[in-house]
């Protein structure tokens, strides 16, 4: 029997192994459950073995798929290595550029520029990948990512962009209801807007001294443009960044005496991809765009702290 499999059945099989489920695979490869579900039949029946045993929280490796996995895992990596290799080469100002940014940051900020990037580059799709989590650049999940917090991976092109602050805030509405707090404890006399699973914003506020619980939000969601849409329907108060407060028609940044460390904006390439040509201008305009945009937030919110000692 024929034991070479195609190619496309063990990144397939990398995959599932990674991430523990067919559907998860699916998504991450941009396929469907059904196709990597006969992807790992396939490679099994050519095998003649077993790579996975079925439960109902997934799939797990069997010990033949555990020592399969690593060496796999390695050659997808070389093989996205080489394929950068190839499309760094290309001269074309067209094609497509795939770029991952937060939710808050591609939901809120990310479409004004991408509307100055279409006019200029007209030639060029735009792929968009709203995410908290850090999109592998290595594995061209993304060609360009905007994260806020510095990368480390290795082989990545960096820039810091600017920083943003974050700032307690509220809708103008809501604010008329039920008063403007003016210390930090007056806060816990409102309606909080925090998340449910996550503990970032309560660890956060702990290191401040502000000693902020799960059941002291009145309204509570993990997905950071839901809790957004809520402060701005007037729900209650949130933590929001500065210059998207202040972009937004009806929300009102609370100045209170809590000494938030404002988030790091970086934008990111793998080296390989900036000699792209559509990559490097995209990556070049982009920066620049979004640059701007914060060092005229930082301008606004400096003359605002100004006004407000005098």
């Amino acid at each position: 029997m024929n034991t070479m499999a195609d190619w496309t059945l063990w990144r397939s099989f990398a995959a599932v192994a990674e991430h523990g489920s067919l559907s998860k695979a699916a998504r991450a490869l941009g396929s469907s459950q059904p196709t990597i579900g006969r992807h790992i039949e396939a490679l099994e029946f050519t095998l003649g073995t077993k790579l996975f045993e079925r439960g109902v929280a997934g799939l797990t490796p069997t010990e033949l798929g555990l020592a399969a996995y690593e060496p796999i895992r390695r050659a997808v990596e070389a093989i996205a290595e080489a394929e950068l290799h190839v499309a760094g080469t290309s001269s074309e100002l067209s094609g497509s550029v795939r770029i991952t940014a937060s939710v808050i940051i591609a939901h809120y900020v990310l479409p004004r520029m991408l509307r100055v990037l279409r006019i200029e580059f007209p030639a060029i799709d735009f792929e968009i990948v709203p995410t908290d989590s850090a999109e592998n650049l290595l594995l061209r999940e993304a060609d360009i990512a905007v994260r806020m917090f510095r990368p480390t991976q290795g082989d990545l092109i960096t820039r810091k962009l600017g920083e943003t602050a974050i700032v307690a805030c509220a809708h103008q509405g809501y604010l008329k209801r039920r008063g403007t707090p003016r210390t930090v404890e007056d806060l816990l006399e409102h309606d909080l807007i925090g998340f449910d699973r996550s503990e970032l914003l309560i660890a956060a506020a702990q290191r401040l001294g502000f000693n902020l619980k799960r059941s002291d939000f009145a309204f509570r969601c993990d997905s950071q443009s839901a809790t957004w849409e809520m402060m701005r329907a007037g729900l209650g108060i949130g933590f929001a960044q500065a210059n998207i407060i202040r972009q937004t028609d009806g929300m009102v940044p609370i100045a209170l005496n809590l000494a938030i460390p404002p988030l790091e904006v970086w934008l990111t390439c793998h080296r390989e991809l900036h000699t792209a040509r559509r990559i490097r201008a995209v990556y070049d305009r982009l920066g620049e765009l979004m640059g701007n945009w914060l060092k005229k937030s930082a301008r606004r919110n400096a003359a605002n702290a100004n006004s407000g000692s005098a």
